[in-house]
């Protein structure tokens, strides 16, 4: 069985890294030459070319966004004119579900398989191997695949149809960009009337308002450290598929929206390289504050 993967990004590297651990047959693929440089041992052939890519069994692909991973695989020079019928291609990429549906149904007319398989987990788990894969096709098809998820996770999940991994995905995502949103907006309040930001920190994380959100992000911007998590501008992309799909079915979804609005301030303040911790800003500037430790808040 030959095995490609397409995409060795952040997250990509990594869970490629982890997939190729167990000798076999691999090709590794990127546009750019420097990310393959990781990959030179027996057994992986590392490309640039997709056309290299085209005579595998099964193809990974952990790319940015969904408009990437249609050019990938449905532009006139992408996989869906090279693979071969019964080729299985497996997304770990996080895009948005009408878009996972569009691309399925395309791969589907040349008996292509597809299965959507968004990971959690953020980097540090990816280089572990600890990932959180949610996924979404057939169970014979997952059944398949899963000892090869099991490469980059710890914990596999089928959740359904296709569609239905991006879906829970999505749900995962709003509810830590909201918790980042909030803490965006209080925080800041909680100086602003005298209260010590590393103290406010250590109640928070040891009380009932802690989240995951709180305890990475609260540490790192006591430090004034906003380079350790996701880009904004690239995480973007999830609080418009909830916008979407709350127009689209017409679900009323008010604080998500609300924290839309500070995502998009921050956006507009220049921020969008920066991590959502980096939010807070936002209301710092705005109550003219700093949440920031003793020794940084000068």
């Amino acid at each position: 069985m030959k095995i490609a993967f397409v995409g060795l990004g952040q997250m990509g590297r990594p869970m490629a890294q982890n997939l190729t651990r167990v000798e076999g047959d691999y090709i590794v693929c990127d546009r750019n030459p420097e990310a393959l440089s990781e990959f030179n041992k027996p057994g992986v052939v590392a490309t640039t070319s997709l056309d290299d890519v085209a005579i595998a069994d099964i193809v990974f692909l952990s790319l940015p966004n969904g408009d990437i991973v249609k050019r990938v695989l449905l532009s006139a020079s992408g996989l869906l004119e090279k693979l071969a019928p019964g080729t299985l291609v497996v997304d770990t990429s996080t895009i948005s579900y009408a878009t996972t549906i569009e691309i399925a149904e395309a791969l589907s007319t040349k008996g292509i398989h597809f299965v959507d398989a968004p990971v959690s987990g953020m980097y540090a788990r990816a280089v572990d191997g600890t990932l959180t894969v949610m996924c979404g096709g057939s169970e014979a098809v997952f059944e398949h695949i899963e000892p090869l998820l099991r490469r980059f996770g710890d914990k596999i999940l089928l959740m359904g149809v296709v569609g239905s991994g991006q879906l829970t995905k999505l749900v995962n995502q709003l509810l830590f960009d909201i918790n980042a949103a909030a803490l965006a907006e209080v925080l800041p309040m909680a100086v602003k009337l005298g209260l010590e930001p590393g103290l406010v920190t250590e109640v928070v994380n040891s009380g009932t308002g802690r989240s995951y959100a709180s305890e990475f992000f609260l540490p790192r911007v006591l430090k004034s450290n906003f380079n350790e998590g996701y880009p904004m501008a690239e995480a973007y992309k999830d609080l418009v598929s909830g916008a979407e799909i709350s127009a689209r079915y017409g679900l009323p979804m008010p604080v998500l929206a609300a924290a839309t609005t500070t995502y998009q301030q921050a956006l507009l303040k220049g921020l969008g390289a920066l991590d959502k911790g980096a939010m807070i800003q936002v209301f710092e500037q705005l109550f003219d504050v700093r949440f920031r430790s003793a020794l940084d808040a000068a």
